[in-house]
């Protein structure tokens, strides 16, 4: 029997890449998500990504995002995914509006379409409250930061640092997914702020590791620069390996804003 092939769009937004398929249009097999999402995120053996994301519908008909880390494991939320995947529900002719909303796993979440593209251009997305606790000082393997502990629909740990190029972001963001202070794993942001409401951002994801860039990463980040006073306008600029992103906002609610683009498409054969 032949094997069952299946569309696929490979996506970026700032760098944070992800497979998405259309699983209004196509069958999807939900119950192998996980396993496909490692499998096609292996930068080797597979399309190569930050995870896998799947374009779906609720039950109230809204147009839905359901996303898995590289790792396998569920994502709740993406910044930088929600807004590829807008720009991807445009593309496959399930909206023709410039603003719509999308259910994810934490939440309905207002998107804007900012540019005509069909697939790329910049769109900016309303992250819902965004939150930050004081900060607390943390032992990892025996050196002690200082984070902020912040959520955006998933959890976030800042600290900041001199110069983000230099800072452990492999060794304390793999060693921190297993510590006592965040039992579910937490993403880790490295932030160096410069002055003029910018920062430069670098973060460790969890289920997936050092990304080029994260969206939701982003929104905790100017929150706490915000707090700690590196932050005064209403806009914040971060900038991430991969690019940068718009933080808009003085909190809780937030928006990022930013550009995407679609990268290639394809067929992929589902593996036995």
């Amino acid at each position: 029997m032949p094997s069952a092939k299946l569309p696929f769009t490979k996506m970026e937004g700032c760098g944070n890449d992800y497979v998405y398929v259309d699983a209004i249009a196509h069958a999807f097999p939900f119950d192998r998500a996980s396993e496909l999402a490692r499998k096609w995120s292996d930068r080797h053996f597979g399309i190569g990504a930050d995870g896998l994301i799947v374009l779906a519908r609720d039950a109230d008909a809204n147009l839905q995002m359901m996303m898995w880390n590289a790792d396998g494991s569920r994502g709740a939320m993406c910044g930088n995914g929600l807004r590829c995947l807008a720009r991807f529900a445009e593309a496959n002719g399930h909206t023709t509006d410039s603003e719509f909303a999308v259910m994810t796993d934490s939440g309905l979440r207002s998107v804007v379409l900012l540019s005509t593209g069909k697939g790329s251009g910049d769109v900016r997305t309303q992250m819902g409250d965004v939150t930050c606790e004081p900060m607390r000082a943390i032992d990892v393997d025996g050196v002690v930061y200082d984070f902020i502990c912040g959520d955006a629909g998933n959890p976030h740990a800042v600290t900041f640092v001199d110069d983000v190029d230099r800072a452990p972001v492999q060794q304390v963001g793999a060693a921190i997914q297993g510590h006592e202070a965040f039992p579910d794993g937490v993403n880790v942001e490295f932030v160096q702020a410069l002055g003029d409401d910018r920062v430069r951002q670098r973060t460790f994801e969890r289920g997936s590791g050092e990304t080029l860039a994260c969206g939701t990463g982003a929104a905790v980040a100017a929150l706490a620069a915000r707090q700690v006073g590196n932050i005064r306008g209403h806009i914040a600029h971060v900038d991430l390996r991969g690019g940068t992103l718009l933080v808009i906002g003085e909190g809780p609610s937030l928006a990022i804003e930013g550009p995407v683009r679609s990268v290639f498409s394809g067929e992929i054969e589902l593996p036995s």
